[in-house]
């Protein structure tokens, strides 16, 4: 039963650094208002909590 974040990209990646953009690709996301379903993970939270002006958790699920 693993849990999962539906993430979704709310901020452009233009200029900004390159380590944001590489986070976005990381988490599968590159185009405004795209959403992605992640399994909750600490590695995932950090991405998601590092650039948080890009990004926001639409929900919570328990699978």
């Amino acid at each position: 039963m693993a849990k999962t974040i539906v993430v979704k990209q709310v901020g452009s990646p233009i200029r900004r650094p390159q380590v944001q953009r590489a986070t976005l690709i990381g988490l599968g996301l590159n185009k405004m208002h795209k959403t992605r379903e992640l399994e909750d993970t600490p590695s995932v939270r950090g991405m998601v909590r590092s650039i948080p002006h890009l990004v926001e958790i639409i929900e919570e699920r328990d699978n």
